[in-house]
């Protein structure tokens, strides 16, 4: 591939990790070990640009997304052989090479954004999942690999956490997508409820719409179920780095129930309190189940915890 020209838009490290607040969980806790969290938020950093570079605002059209997308590519390539430009890169080299990371997850990330210069709409449930499996999936992979955790059983689960916090999002940002000429609600669930693409454009919700956004919520519910058992599997901080994270979803996912699902109004966010709230039940949910399966933070089922 010839060598990609870096854009000219490319956003700055420091607004690229601004954004860092307003997720729906702690992208680096707070609880972790101080490299861990240097960690984390390189792996963030690195997320966060790939989709600023993707993004409808972010740069001219759909060529020149491309190319900065490919730029970025270039970019991880020579992250990987420590001689990156980009500040944000450049805190990535240091987690790849410590942490022993591999440059798949990464490449699937910009992959999701090429998908997303193509595809605007998901027939079905099936193709957004496999969407999600590009670009939220391997965020969960990299976590596990970053604490040197990382096994196929544990990835399989974290792909059902990750995929239930993207799906989360593509529910909060129905209007936000909208504006960017995109739908992340398959088109199969919009007809099974009657909802029309003109319903994602109003001032409110439309009963249709709503009912659209609690079946997707239950299956958001669902999908995280389906992955707690990997915080039974780990112990430490990491294993409250992973609760973390679904606790950030569940809140979330009670958010848009107290909004009555009419997130047209403004995307439904939990508060720091309801947060911890849900921190604290997933915790004792992870610690039912360790004990019920006999592995868990005291089962040594797993060691790391960050350097």
């Amino acid at each position: 591939m010839p060598t990609a020209a870096a854009p000219l838009n490319a956003p700055a490290a420091e607004a690229v990790m601004a954004r860092a607040g307003g997720e729906n969980f702690p992208v680096a806790s707070r609880v972790l070990p101080r490299r861990a969290r240097a960690h984390l938020l390189a792996v963030y950093g690195f997320a966060r640009l790939v989709d600023e570079l993707g993004d409808a605002e972010g740069v001219g059209g759909v060529q020149d997304r491309l190319a900065a997308l490919d730029w970025l590519e270039q970019e991880l390539d020579r992250a990987f052989r420590g001689e990156a430009t980009h500040p944000l890169l450049v805190s990535l080299a240091a987690t790849v090479r410590e942490c022993g990371l591999s440059r798949e997850p990464f490449a699937r990330l910009i992959e999701a954004n090429r998908v997303d210069q193509r595809a605007s709409r998901y027939e079905t449930w099936a193709q957004l999942r496999g969407y999600c499996a590009l670009s939220a999936d391997p965020v969960g992979e990299i976590v596990l690999g970053v604490f040197g955790l990382s096994t196929p059983e544990r990835v399989a689960l974290s792909d059902s956490i990750c995929t239930a916090l993207q799906l989360t999002e593509h529910c909060q940002d129905v209007a936000e997508d909208l504006a960017r000429g995109r739908i992340y609600l398959p088109a199969e669930d919009m007809r099974r409820f009657g909802c029309a693409e003109a319903d994602l454009a109003g001032a409110h919700a439309s009963e249709p719409l709503r009912e659209v956004l609690a079946f997707e919520v239950a299956r958001a519910r669902a999908l995280l179920a389906d992955g707690a058992p990997l915080i039974a599997q780990l112990h430490g901080r990491p294993r409250l780095a992973v609760a973390a994270f679904a606790a950030g979803g569940s809140a979330a996912l009670e958010a848009i129930e107290r909004a009555r699902y009419d997130v047209l109004a403004g995307p439904p966010r939990a508060g720091r309190v309801r947060r911890a709230a849900a921190l604290a039940r997933t915790l004792r949910a992870s610690r039912r189940a360790g004990r019920v399966t006999g592995r868990g933070a005291d089962g040594g089922a797993g060691r790391g915890g960050g350097s």
